[in-house]
């Protein structure tokens, strides 16, 4: 199968700047590592609306949702176009919004089928407008690709506009629901509000922690996602760099949180996952070069992952 790179240079959906130069540090590290990865595959650019920081926030508990949706709606776009034309889409992203143009993608090249995804990240990216603490529409996703706005917790009163926004972004690719809570799959989650606590376990959706992966066995823990996901006839796989440990590797990415994966760890989750055939795309994200304390060290750690599970692609 014939891998297609969509470069997606956003930020505007995350709380710190600099995650939209997180492509580049990849390429930078390959070409530290006198690794060709990146001449080797046809790529995408996907353009950006990154100049929307210079404009005034209109909406505190979606920030930049108006430009949010149309950067989803265009990574939903290319996403859905290579799917079509037989590539393997490899997103990698600036910030973690942007999967929810990925999934749309997905389920609009695939109306008829059945989407599971794993989810592997430090935060459980299930908020909505009307729970978000930060407003920060990278901590929003899974909500829009689920259709949850989980007013039982709510806290926030959106605007009438934010709502339309909000609206338009669960109707991106497809009206409705991109999936349902049974096919979604967390791993490495370990930090999250009462808010999106409320959702996971009202929707009885499985979250895999680090500790119960290492007590029980990562392949153990893998296998039993797969099962959960046996009815589902494709597989999206979304990598937040922040689900590693942070101490272990750097604070190169913008929310980080300590104990979490390590690098043989994911490596070894996706090996497991891509050799069921259903995958059918990968998306890397949230890699902030400006915030690294080892130089490029999240970057360099993000290519190692991404040059070997590319070999089994």
């Amino acid at each position: 199968m014939t891998i297609k790179i969509i470069k997606n240079r956003s930020d505007i959906g995350a709380g710190t700047r600099g995650s939209d130069m997180g492509i580049d540090a990849i390429e930078i590290a390959a070409i530290n590592q006198n690794n060709d990865y990146f001449h080797k595959h046809i790529f995408q650019d996907v353009v950006s609306h990154n100049q929307s920081i210079y404009h005034k926030n209109k909406h505190d508990f979606a920030k930049r949702i108006e430009y949010v949706v149309e950067q989803c709606q265009r990574v939903a776009d290319a996403v859905s176009e290579n799917l079509i034309s037989g590539y393997f889409p490899i997103v990698l992203s600036g910030d973690h919004s942007s999967a929810l143009g990925t999934m749309s993608g997905i389920k609009s090249a695939y109306r008829d089928k059945k989407i599971g995804v794993i989810w592997i990240d430090a935060h459980a990216d299930i908020h909505s407008p009307y729970t978000s603490p930060s407003g920060n529409i990278h901590g929003m996703p899974l909500a829009a690709a689920l259709g949850l706005d989980n007013l039982e917790c709510k806290v926030n009163d959106p605007d009438a506009i934010t709502i339309g926004h909000w609206e338009n972004m669960k109707n991106i690719g497809v009206e409705g629901a991109k999936l349902t809570p049974e096919h979604l799959i967390y791993f490495g989650v370990r930090d999250f509000e009462e808010a999106e606590k409320c959702a996971i376990e009202k929707n009885n959706i499985r979250l895999i922690r680090v500790e119960e992966l290492r007590y029980r066995g990562l392949d153990i823990c893998v296998k039993e996602a797969i099962g959960k996901l046996l009815n589902c006839d494709l597989i999206y796989i979304s990598f937040d760099v922040d689900s590693m440990d942070c101490d272990n590797i750097s604070y190169g990415t913008g929310t980080p949180v300590p104990h979490g994966l390590l690098p043989d760890e994911v490596m070894r989750i996706f090996d497991i996952l891509l050799a069921t055939k259903k995958v059918c795309c990968i998306e890397f994200t949230e890699i902030n070069p400006l915030l690294d304390n080892k130089g490029n060290k999240m970057a360099e750690t993000a290519f190692q992952v991404l040059d070997h599970i590319t070999k089994h692609i």
